[in-house]
């Protein structure tokens, strides 16, 4: 399954083992995906035995949805470097590898975040120019929406770092929220003088 240009078919990857609710809150979590974009098709990778009694609870889904068996699964307390290792047939790298062999668009888990950036960064790679990948999230404002990143990946920056996430902060409120001239900022933790690190400052 892939995107389909002339329909505008995107395929998501899931982790269906990631997060401390699974499977049950990422099939609740696609299922609203797919009210959402109807058009949406899933591979979801886990365990086989306990995704498909709650696929059959969500036909409209189910229809879009191919599973992918496996019974390994990335843990919320594993060390990155342990799940690089030992988890190359877990459900996050599985998902993480469908979109390096073109057959997902996106991937996502709401598993592990160390493992889950780790083995993206691993298998997907970061682009050119961007040495750091960041977490990044959108949120309503007076005026539109906006783009806030890092949100918990890195707590210290060296300042081409903060250069490269105004990059991807741009490309991302230009590509996915279309506003044509996004403005950049640094928000720091108050507007005290003393407050924040020297970079910031």
């Amino acid at each position: 399954m892939t995107a389909n240009a002339a329909t505008g078919a995107m395929t998501i990857a899931l982790d269906g083992m990631g997060g401390d609710q699974a499977p049950e809150m990422v099939v609740l979590g696609a299922e609203i995906a797919r009210t959402r974009h109807p058009e949406a098709r899933f591979l979801i990778f886990g365990d086989e035995a306990r995704l498909a009694p709650l696929m059959a609870d969500h036909p409209r889904l189910a229809a879009a949805t191919e599973i992918r068996h496996t019974s390994e699964f990335v843990t919320s307390d594993a060390k990155p470097s342990q799940a690089l290792r030992g988890g190359r047939l877990s459900s996050m790298r599985l998902s993480i590898n469908a979109v390096a062999e073109g057959e997902a668009q996106f991937v996502v888990s709401a598993g592990n975040t160390g493992a889950l950036m780790a083995m993206a960064k691993i298998v997907l790679k970061t682009l050119p120019g961007i040495d750091r990948p960041a977490i990044a999230s959108f949120f309503p404002t007076l005026r539109s929406e906006s783009v806030m990143l890092d949100l918990g990946a890195n707590i210290e920056c060296r300042p081409e770092h903060l250069v490269q996430f105004a990059v991807m902060g741009a490309v991302f409120a230009k590509s996915v929220l279309s506003l044509e001239e996004p403005t950049i900022g640094i928000l720091n933790v108050g507007a005290e003088a003393l407050k924040g690190n020297d970079v910031v400052k």
